[in-house]
């Protein structure tokens, strides 16, 4: 039976590399290179860098990039704990309900209010809660009010005939509706103050 050789030939980079993994030096080049290098960053936990017209963060260890609805997202979407008492916070309907509106679990919020009740302070908090629902609500009626300013166009529509069919005003009479909702507006304004 004839011997079998095995024949390798082994490049200065191949043996480099091994030399590397041996001395536990992984991330240690095996070759030069000429030519265009990357200008390499190192970046730490909490750091915000834009490359690529995007804006990039390392959290946690990882690289994220950051972007106009991170914000939204940290509002809308409840965490697996309170932030206030660390406590799971179970997927409720409470616990959403009231995450939504104090960021914090149902139990926190029920403390907090029992607390107000002890204090005196109950009428005042419940007050302004009520007022900043209702402002809330001010701003989405001016949000209307301009959009039905701004929309005195005529609309035109292409029917499934073919048929160009243009409607004038929507039906609506657009001075008494705006009235009305400056009146409605003004209404909401007052309770407030009051």
């Amino acid at each position: 039976m004839a011997e079998s050789k095995l024949i390798k030939d082994f490049k200065g980079r191949d043996v480099q590399r091994m030399r590397n993994i041996i001395t536990k030096d992984y991330g240690a080049k095996t070759s030069t290179q000429i030519g265009y290098t990357k200008l390499q960053s190192d970046y730490q936990e909490g750091d915000v860098w834009e490359n690529s017209g995007k804006v990039w963060t390392i959290k946690n260890g990882l690289k994220q990039t950051i972007t106009r609805f991170d914000e939204l997202k940290r509002l809308v979407v409840m965490p697996l704990c309170c932030p206030k008492c660390k406590s799971p916070m179970q997927d409720t309907r409470l616990n959403r309900l009231m995450y939504s509106i104090h960021q914090i679990c149902f139990d926190c919020v029920i403390k907090h209010e029992t607390k107000l009740k002890l204090t005196g302070e109950y009428e005042q908090y419940e007050r302004n809660m009520i007022n900043q629902g209702v402002a809330v609500h001010i701003k989405e009626m001016e949000g209307v009010l301009l959009e039905l300013l701004m929309d005195q166009h005529d609309e035109s529509f292409v029917t499934e005939a073919g048929d160009i069919e243009t409607w004038k005003g929507k039906g609506i009479d657009m001075n008494r509706t705006t009235q009305e909702i400056q009146e409605y507006i003004q209404k909401l304004k007052d309770a407030i103050k009051v």
